[in-house]
């Protein structure tokens, strides 16, 4: 199916053509898409405008090229929040109207570093309780979780409790969270969480950084959290200044 017709520019047209075909079904998540050559074919367009719009798609998380074996549509996110709220990873999957799960991966003390010493005042840390947790949507894994809180906030006997670790917090220790400084960033491998999160290889991470202070500005989490971008996607209402 030509689409000349249209006077943009081809390869708007065709990006365009390609989202149409994924929101009608006549190509659907994790579905690899026909050859450049097949495509460019039934598009009437050249394999050079193919591309440039391949490129776009990628750059906007709609499709992943992948080397030597081809394009695939990527699974929509599920679960899309906005990065200016700060809501727990329990209440951003049953916004979603999945329902939330915690695998234990492992809990320990640990005796903190000069770093979370400075990130913690003015705690004067003895020890840290460190936490791995794999958060499930419907027994799915879709985020994996490292923890850090100071032991008098939350021993580990309380940290294995099933349930929203910013609501632990609140009930053991009277400490409620009310905001935090965050820090995002792409992880292209990690072999440890990728096999956890059941990855493929070329898929990306989203990791948030966060440390997490109460109302009167004590640190009290430091947080590591590893999103599966097919998964999960963020936004900020930015205001003009």
């Amino acid at each position: 199916m030509s689409i000349k017709s249209d006077s943009r520019h081809l390869y708007l047209q065709v990006i365009d053509k390609i989202k149409q075909d994924i929101q009608t079904g006549h190509y659907k998540e994790n579905q690899k898409l026909p050859s450049e050559f097949e495509l460019s074919k039934s598009l009437g367009v050249s394999r050079a405008t193919l591309r440039e719009a391949l490129r776009i798609l990628e750059e906007d998380n709609i499709v992943t090229r992948r080397h030597g074996v081809g394009t695939f549509v990527n699974q929509k996110p599920i679960v899309s929040s906005g990065i200016e709220q700060l809501s727990s990873v329990t209440s951003m999957i049953e916004q979603a109207g999945k329902k939330p799960g915690s695998q234990y991966y492992s809990t320990e003390l640990i005796e903190p570093t000069e770093e979370e010493r400075i990130k913690f005042k003015p705690y004067e840390l003895t020890k840290l309780v460190k936490m791995e947790r794999i958060r499930t949507a419907d027994g799915k894994p879709v985020v994996f979780c490292i923890d850090k809180v100071p032991e008098e906030l939350l021993p580990t006997e309380v940290a294995h409790k099933d349930d929203s670790l910013f609501k632990l917090m609140e009930e053991h220790s009277g400490k409620r969270i009310s905001y935090a400084i965050t820090y995002i960033e792409p992880v292209s491998y990690h072999e440890k969480i990728y096999n956890i999160l059941h990855c493929e290889f070329d898929q990306s991470l989203l990791l948030l950084k966060q440390m997490h202070y109460t109302e009167d500005d004590k640190p009290i989490l430091y947080s590591l959290n590893y999103f599966r971008s097919d998964v999960f996607s963020f936004h900020v209402l930015r205001k003009r200044v």
